[in-house]
């Protein structure tokens, strides 16, 4: 396929973005806070940081795979204290007593306070935008130009989104779907009218994503030795500036989901709109189109979500009829998947694909042929059609292939070893490298204690490095040995999508843990040829 750019041997780390909370930091994760952490992973000869989606989340939504809008960076993540037009109104000094407590509370927080996090921000936002309104687009500055500029270029995009937004804050944050029908219906004269009433909450979310952009960009310039990874939602919340400006593109009598696997044994309803794959067709995938435009313009590479769903999306009707995949066909689902891989490759992205679950034989066949890298989760690579089910040798994984120890969606890798039956546990310790790093004491610790050594964990690690798959990547989480989970699939909970760093990101390159584990990283990946220096 055309557009994909030449492979190297890597290895990067999974970080979300929220949880890169610095010392200057919100209470959560921001865009400034990747420079210090490019840093760590150059320290240690990462070459790849690896986040979870980035784009605006709903109110009360703390799951960045359900979006308002699959292009606008959530201002969430704007680090505040950066900001020009914040400092020259004052900065924190000039927030109001209640705003800054909870600010401090923010900070303090064992874990994400999402609300406190955006009414804070917004506050503060909103208070930079007028000072950039009445000083420097009202004269006309340098600063006033770039920002018409950047409004004028992103048009494609951002015209759409920040009529919405702003119609959304107009109504309570209701889903459009309880707007008023001319409003919800996008009849010309209601959007003229209304991009009138609200010019200036417009010029707001155009502000901050002409921000985020800026600091968006600053971030790139300023870590040249580490790509950065996006993720790419498989879909958006049909409560999206993509769907109400394109609601002939989407079913919105179904619900996507996928069907009984190894997280569910009922199966997932995500609660999401359906691609009308026909019609998007018939407009040669122009959406998707945009959507890689737009994840180009912000990453080196991305993960596709749910691969399989661009293939061949399970829905469930929501009349409660029978659930049913579409297209219908192998045939019809083969040409959708490669012509959406294709669209996704076409600015020169690299993509690697999340073929995690139930995937039939011909997706995996598919992606062999177009050499696009799919997942081998050491845990689930085993040999199942054999005797006592071995696992496959990591040193056997193909190059096209991304290894991991594990996803967000999983446990840390202490956690599941703590969880595995004395048969799974001699599966792996019977792989070769294990015996050859290994001595006999310390297998028969790891077949009895009940959480793994450190040289276990080690070994488990080094092992991956030593993989045959060109890109590796870690969850930061099972690198220290970690307990903390990012996400726990198929439920809602307060812990889901909150947890920080136990340190503060920008002390990385002096904490003493980090930087130890920063010189075994480089090593292992010096010794197996994922090192360029």
């Amino acid at each position: 396929m055309s557009g994909a750019p030449p492979r190297s041997r890597r290895a990067g780390i999974l970080i979300p973005l929220f949880s890169l909370v610095s010392s200057r930091g919100w209470g959560i994760g921001e865009i400034t806070d990747i420079r210090p952490v490019a840093r760590w992973l150059e320290s240690a000869g990462q070459r790849i940081l690896q986040l979870l989606p980035i784009n605006e989340m709903p109110p009360g939504e703390t799951s960045p795979y359900s979006a308002l809008s699959a292009m606008a960076v959530d201002p969430q993540f704007i680090a505040v204290h950066a900001l020009e037009d914040f400092g020259a109104t004052g900065g924190e000094q000039a927030l109001a007593a209640g705003l800054r407590e909870r600010l401090d509370a923010a900070r303090e927080a064992a874990a994400i306070d999402y609300r406190s996090v955006r009414e804070v921000k917004q506050a503060a936002l909103r208070r930079s935008y007028a000072h950039f309104r009445d000083r420097e687009l009202a004269s006309g500055t340098r600063r006033a130009s770039s920002f018409l500029a950047f409004c004028e270029d992103q048009a494609w995009w951002l015209d759409d989104y920040a009529l919405f937004r702003a119609l959304h804050a107009h109504h309570g944050e209701r889903s459009w779907f309880d707007w008023p029908t001319p409003l919800r219906e996008r009849h010309p004269h209601a959007l003229h009218d209304a991009r009138q009433r609200l010019a200036d909450d417009l010029r707001f979310r155009q502000y901050m994503q002409w921000v985020a952009a800026d600091q968006w960009g600053s971030a790139r310039d300023e870590t040249p030795g580490v790509q950065l990874f996006g993720d790419l939602p498989f879909m958006v919340s049909g409560d999206s500036a993509d769907v109400w400006a394109r609601q002939d593109e989407f079913r919105l009598d179904a619900s996507v989901g996928v069907p009984p696997d190894a997280f569910s044994a009922t199966g997932q309803d995500w609660g999401l709109p359906v691609y009308r794959w026909d019609l998007l067709a018939e407009r040669d995938l122009d959406w998707l189109r945009n959507r890689a435009r737009r994840n180009a313009d912000l990453f080196d590479g991305y993960r596709v979500d749910h691969l399989v769903g661009f293939y061949r999306t399970y829905y469930r009707p929501l009349d409660g009829g029978e659930p049913a995949f579409v297209p219908d066909t192998e045939e019809a689902q083969q040409w959708l998947g490669e012509r959406v891989l294709s669209v996704f490759r076409e600015p020169g992205t690299e993509i690697i694909a999340e073929d995690l679950g139930v995937i039939p034989d011909f997706v995996r066949a598919s992606l062999t042929r177009l050499d696009v890298p799919g997942y081998r989760v050491f845990r689930w690579e085993r040999q199942w059609h054999e005797p006592e089910h071995p696992f496959r040798d990591p040193l056997e994984y193909p190059a096209s292939s991304v290894a991991t120890s594990g996803t967000h969606d999983t446990e840390p890798m202490t956690v599941w070893w703590e969880g595995a039956s004395q048969a799974e546990r001699k599966a792996v310790l019977a792989i070769p490298f294990f015996c050859q790093r290994l001595s006999r004491e310390d297998l028969s610790e790891a077949l009895g204690s009940q959480e793994p050594s450190r040289i276990l964990r080690e070994a488990m690690l080094e092992l991956l490095f030593a993989s045959g798959s060109d890109i590796l990547l870690l969850p930061i989480q099972d690198l220290f040995g970690w307990r903390d989970r990012i996400n726990q699939p198929a439920t809602v909970s307060d812990g889901n999508w909150t947890w920080r760093l136990p340190w503060p990101s920008d002390r990385m390159v002096t904490e003493p843990d980090a930087m130890a584990m920063a010189t075994q990283l480089r090593e292992w990946s010096r010794v197996h040829g994922r090192l360029t220096d």
